[in-house]
Order: structure tokens, then sequence, then C-alpha cells
């Protein structure tokens, strides 16, 4: 199916996405609709014979866990209102622990990377055919931007991907600015990348801004596109012309010229016209180790709950890891959770002021996320007042206003016990 050029729709930008000319396709965070009815913006696209494309975010299919039902259900019930072709995820984890390890469910709030090893893509493998047998359209993955990378990997990035299409049929979303932000951080070459994966197996193509400080790139979504960013779309051009192109940016929101300037810039880019190797000469993918699944699946939750523990609740780095580089992804989820729980409650920020940033860093520095980003602001408050904190005692009151509105009736924890107290003590009830 032919797509063409497309921009992701978001709430912030949905006027200007719906006015701007040469948009033939839309795509939205399907986590981001409700599975029963949609935004208006996009019921009058979808009027105008737009195509509306959910791209989930939270099935962590490169997880050890199997997916789970009732997101995967989700996803299908939004695909089916949307009337799509097809939809789309990511070849990454985002939750790590449980049964498979016996220790507590750990949350990253990101994507990412999973090793590129046999025993991962086994597991990823079988969690796609699940995936796949439970959705009514076709699925895409997408090869995600990483920090960091894993130690003994046995594949490369695009033999990874070849194998995966091979063993499932899968098709790919290639992210040309993650293949940027791979060669940046990991040393990836992204026309050697190109050159190994199937491009023939393409649905469609993101492009993306970010920025680089101290030498590791930042995929933000919240930057202009870059010219390198280009090239690498320039680089697959040659090689296949992608049925859409899509540019993505999720914050940060420019002005309407300036997203029509960056889709005309994608649009016009031209095939690079240096030689292209191409499908024939891709480098052979040597057979996979036969590996039993539940053993895969095992190993795969000790090495990525040890490593998500580590960047989320402070427990040592996993022997064979970039120490600044875990520091620099730590510290890149933490600020996102902060960005995100203000999103989500933004009551927070205005109670706190300028103090909200500091103070939920220090919070999130050892209390891993658990219970969605939701559930993270409610916690966060807690803490804040069991310590007695804010300060200001008319701020200090209406957070726990805020607080006792949103908790609703339930039997109630420790901490619970103790904001009562707290308010008690202090307001005499």
């Amino acid at each position: 199916m032919k797509l063409g050029i497309g921009i992701g729709w978001r709430p912030e930008i949905a006027d200007a996405v719906e006015a701007l000319p040469g948009v033939d396709w839309v795509e939205a965070v399907a986590e981001n609709l409700c599975a029963d009815h949609l935004p208006d913006s996009l019921v009058r696209l979808r009027e105008r014979g737009v195509t509306v494309v959910p791209h989930g975010v939270s099935l962590g299919l490169g997880g050890a866990d199997r997916p789970d039902p009732g997101r995967l259900a989700g996803l299908a019930a939004r695909a089916e209102l949307l009337g799509t072709p097809l939809v789309t995820e990511h070849i990454a984890f985002v939750r790590a622990g449980g049964p498979l390890t016996a220790s507590p469910v750990l949350e990253a709030g990101h994507l990412l990377p999973v090793p590129r090893t046999w025993d991962a893509l086994g597991v990823l493998c079988e969690n796609v055919r699940i995936a796949q047998d439970s959705l009514p359209v076709p699925l895409a993955l997408e090869n995600i931007a990483a920090l960091f990378s894993w130690p003994g990997e046995e594949l490369t990035e695009g033999q990874f991907l070849a194998e995966l299409v091979e063993r499932t049929g899968v098709r790919l979303l290639i992210d040309v600015a993650n293949l940027h932000t791979n060669h940046v951080n990991r040393g990836e070459d992204p026309v050697t990348a190109l050159d190994e994966l199937p491009v023939e197996a393409i649905a469609y193509v993101h492009v993306a801004g970010g920025i680089e400080k101290d030498g590791v790139w930042h995929d933000t979504h919240a930057h202009p596109v870059t010219q390198p960013v280009l090239d690498v779309l320039a680089e697959l051009r040659s090689r296949v012309d992608p049925p859409g192109v899509l540019l993505e940016r999720d914050d940060d929101f420019p002005s309407a010229g300036e997203l029509a300037g960056e889709l005309a810039a994608i649009r016009s880019t031209p095939a690079a016209t240096s030689t292209v190797r191409g499908a024939a000469c891709r480098r052979t993918v040597r057979p996979a180790k036969p590996v039993p699944t539940a053993g895969a699946r095992d190993r795969t939750a000790v090495a990525q709950t040890a490593l998500l523990s580590s960047l989320v609740a402070g427990t040592p780095v996993p022997d064979g890891f970039d120490h600044r580089r875990l520091g620099v992804q730590g510290r890149a989820l933490a600020a996102k959770r902060a960005d995100v729980v203000a999103k989500v409650a933004p009551e927070l920020p205005e109670i706190l002021g300028d103090g909200y940033r500091k103070a939920f860093l220090a919070y999130a520095g050892n209390r891993p996320m658990s219970g969605g980003y939701r559930r993270d602001a409610l916690a966060f408050a807690e803490l804040l007042l069991v310590e007695g904190r804010p300060d200001d005692e008319a701020a200090r009151r209406r957070l726990t206003l805020w607080w006792q509105d949103r908790t609703g009736p339930r039997p109630p924890r420790r901490a619970t016990r103790l904001v009562r107290s707290a308010r008690a003590a202090l307001f005499g009830k």
C-alpha cells in the first residue's frame, strides 16, 4: 500500500496538521487514543480520506514476558476503530522483572534496546507471532535509537532485522533518525545496516530531529531534522522507494510554516548517487543456534531486569556495560518521567513552582516507576506530604487536597496513614 508523505498527529498540533498541504496520512500514538471514540480532528481527517496509523509504544515485544493480552486487545480495538491498513510498534523492551525473576516489575517509561543475541531474537520472534495472531491487520516494527550497547552482541542491527523478518514475516518501520543516532552513539554504519536489512519489507519510514550533547546524540523528536538524517533517508531511497515517509515531532512544536518546510525537505530528498550494494550483496546471516525458548526467556529476563534496575533503581551496573553511557541513560529516563508527569498532572509543577523538577528528580533517583505515570504522580505527592513538604503551608494544603481528590476509596496503605496523620496535625482534622 502506498502511503505517501505523512506527519505524526499530536493533540498540540492537531489544527496545524489538518491545515498542512500535501499530507497524505498521519500516525497517532495508540495509547493516547480511546478505544471507543476518536478526537474530532482525527474524525475530520478520516472523512477527508487521510489514513491514520496507530503507533504503539507500550507492548514491549522485545521483553522477556509474552505480550500482555489486554494491551494487544487495546491495540486491536484502535486498529479497528481507525480502519487502518496496519499497526506499528517497536523492537524494544519497556519493563522487566516479575514472575520470571521473582522480583518486582520495573517500568522504564521509555523504549530500551534489546541485546542483538540469538536468545533475545528467539524471544522477540515468539512475541511477534503472538502479536500478529492477535491483531486484525499486519504489524510493522520499528528499529529504535539507543544511548548504549549491550555487551556480547552476536548480530549487527541489519542482520538482526533480516533474521526477524525471515522468521516471522513481520514488516519493518525504519527510522532513519535512529540509524543516525546509533551511528553517533554506537559507531554503527547506517549504510551497512541498510545493505543488510531486507528493504523490500519496509512498510514506511520515520524521520525525526535530535541534538548532540557531549558526544552523545539524543533522539529528542523536539528539534529540527538535521542534514545527516536526510542523508540516511537518501541512502535508503537509493535502495527502495518506501511506501511512506513520516515526520515525527513530539515536543517543542514549531510553527505550521516550519513543519511544512521540514515536510518539503523530506519530500525533496533524492536518492543518494553513491554505488548501492543492495539486497543481492547483503552479508549472509549465519544460521541461528538452536536455543530452547524457555531458557532464552529466563536468560533474557535476568539480563533485562539487572540492566533496568541499574537504570531506575540505582543498583550496580551489570558487567560489560559502559558506566558513563548508562549514567546518561538513567538521567534521561528520570528527566522524561519528570516531563511526562508534569503533563499528566500539570497541577504538580503549578503547586511546587520552580522546585518541582529538582524534587521529582530526587524522588525518581531510587524509586522506580511500577504503575504508569499517573500512579507515579500520586506516589511523588505522597512522598512529599509524608516528609512534610512543600515548606509553604498553603502549597502543602493544595497538594494534600489534590492527592485526596485522586486517590479514591481504597484500604489505606502505610503512606496513606502517615499522610492522614500529618494532615490531622497540620489542619486539626
